[in-house]
């Protein structure tokens, strides 16, 4: 059993700090106190890393200044603030005897902005159950926050309750809280009930409104609220072009970049990220050079982000050489940037080069990870490496303990399809310790119209129209498979199954940048201004190759 510690003699200084913690400091008193001493004044004024922060609280504990409720939350601070460690803070946190509402807001609102945001909720119910300190006005937001990025606005309509009981609900930073938990969350019915177009809502209401309809894919009415802001910010112009490009609306995403220059208004490095998708998506190889040369210009940090999106849209458009003179000469922070070269050089034809990159980035002491070995596993699918293939497989579950993902598999699929190794790709997706999915039997379906294996292609058909019976690929892959194999019949049934169960097959369609400007060509379109002229010219090409 554990013994008491004998009672000892309190130093002075010690007995003048408890005194000052039993009293509520004004906040001159705070800032007094930080002044007068010179370990908490060094925290204020030059910490600027968790390797100084440790330094000092070192020598709080050392000195019995760590007892103090101020000289704790000023460690807390900062370990719970951006440059800090919230495992870090969590421990500080638990080492206060008795927290104050300001500790009990900071441990939160970290913890809410961190990797696990479900430990701010757990921290809130602590304090409701546990504590002699009540929340706050304050300490809401945090919550709200931690329930958004959880997606779990149903729970979070508990606490909504909570504040409406508390007379909070009308208080503007906890209202903007809760229309982004709603919209964030893709309730929009509670979000357009929380947010009153004929209210002075702030931009904050605003802009949450706009992201989160946007994210719902209903982008007009997204826009038609962006068009009545009466003042728009740098985030609200960022989330309407992120909003166009996550709707596959790439055209409106450039167009309406234009009209945020025209209003003088400087994009973020996440604007410059959606509208280098968005020329990706479109193979818009001339816009996506100026925006690459925008940032340069403008003097934007090349940080992992941008770097990645600079390569990747420059591999989409297919400028190999340009994405790896990026690649080369800028600065490459964790794996984004290797795993984006890595499958632009699968995707482009430069196979070898992707089997040569990822053996390099294997020699570094960055690890490859899952995305990683998609990319290797592509290459090898394109180079027909099966061997290879199976190494790499074999290499990311043993060495590197990833599980493989759908992806994974599906890759193998391919490789193993690709090469003729039908039975094997089946038995793979047969064996696989997850659920199979529509895309992976797709796969193999393609193989056997390849092979012409009428009998496997059948069973993998009917995998496909099993699990995406809403789709028309299965009947059309089948359809193909015995056309292949001159089984036109079976082959006519096919397509009106499909007719019958109204199920429509998407017409393909290509884009094409000339002179700076997109074209889009749907299969058998004629919607084109010069549809007349390209036609007439494809028939010319026709007669001129028979």
């Amino acid at each position: 059993m554990q013994q008491k510690p004998e009672t000892r003699k309190q130093e002075p200084e010690k007995v003048m700090l408890q005194c000052f913690c039993s009293l509520k400091p004004s906040p001159n008193s705070i800032a007094k106190f930080i002044s007068d001493q010179p370990y908490l004044s060094l925290l204020e004024n030059n910490c600027t890393t968790m390797k100084d922060l440790k330094k000092i609280h070192a020598q709080l504990i050392k000195t019995g200044l760590v007892n103090d409720i101020i000289a704790a939350s000023r460690v807390l601070a900062f370990s719970a603030s951006p440059a800090g460690d919230m495992n870090y803070a969590y421990l500080v946190f638990t080492q206060i005897e008795n927290p104050n509402l300001f500790a009990w807001n900071t441990i939160i609102r970290g913890f809410s902005q961190s990797s696990n945001p479900q430990i701010a909720i757990s921290l809130f119910i602590d304090m409701l159950v546990d504590s002699s300190v009540q929340p706050e006005r304050l300490t809401y937001p945090s919550v709200f926050k931690a329930y958004a990025q959880l997606g779990l606005a149903c729970d979070g309509r508990q606490l909504h309750g909570r504040v409406i009981k508390l007379g909070l609900d009308y208080d503007q930073f906890i209202r903007n809280i809760i229309i982004y938990m709603y919209a964030n969350c893709g309730l929009l019915s509670e979000a357009w009930r929380m947010f009153d177009e004929e209210l002075e809502l702030d931009i904050v209401a605003w802009n949450s409104m706009v992201i989160g309809l946007a994210k719902c894919g209903e982008i007009d009415e997204s826009r038609r609220l962006f068009n009545k802001m009466l003042s728009r910010n740098t985030v609200s112009w960022n989330s309407m072009i992120s909003g166009y490009v996550r709707n596959d609306k790439f055209l409106e995403a450039l167009e309406l970049f234009q009209e945020m220059q025209g209003e003088k208004i400087r994009p973020s490095e996440f604007t410059m990220v959606s509208l280098l998708n968005a020329c990706a998506c479109l193979g818009a190889i001339t816009q996506g050079k100026w925006i690459h040369d925008y940032i340069l210009k403008k003097n934007f940090e090349l940080n992992g982000i941008l770097v990645t999106a600079i390569i990747e849209m420059y591999c989409k458009c297919g400028n190999v050489e340009r994405a790896l003179e990026v690649f080369r000469t800028s600065h490459k922070e964790g794996l984004s940037c290797w795993n984006a070269m890595i499958f632009g050089l699968a995707t482009n034809g430069c196979e070898q080069e992707a089997i040569q990159l990822f053996s390099k980035l294997e020699s570094l002491s960055l690890k490859p990870d899952y995305v990683s070995f998609i990319g290797a596993l592509t290459a090898c699918n394109h180079a027909g490496m099966v061997d290879k293939a199976k190494d790499y497989f074999s290499l990311m579950t043993e060495r590197y303990k990833i599980k493989p993902t759908i992806k994974h598999y599906s890759c193998m699929v391919d490789v193993l399809g690709n090469a003729g190794l039908l039975e094997e790709a089946e038995q793979l997706i047969r064996s696989m310790p997850i659920n199979e999915d529509a895309i992976i039997w797709g796969s193999l379906l393609s193989a056997c119209r390849k092979h012409g294996n009428v009998e496997m292609a059948k069973r993998a058909a009917k995998h496909v129209i099993e699990l995406d019976p809403a789709q028309s690929s299965g009947y059309v892959l089948m359809s193909n498979v015995y056309a292949a194999t001159r089984q036109f019949e079976e082959a006519i049934k096919q397509r009106l199954l499909m007719k019958e169960k109204q199920l429509e097959k998407e017409p393909g369609c290509s884009l094409i940048e000339v002179n700076g400007e997109v074209h889009e060509f749907v299969s058998g379109g004629r919607m084109h201004p010069q549809a007349k002229e390209i036609y007439s010219v494809l028939n010319e090409l026709k007669l001129m190759l028979q």
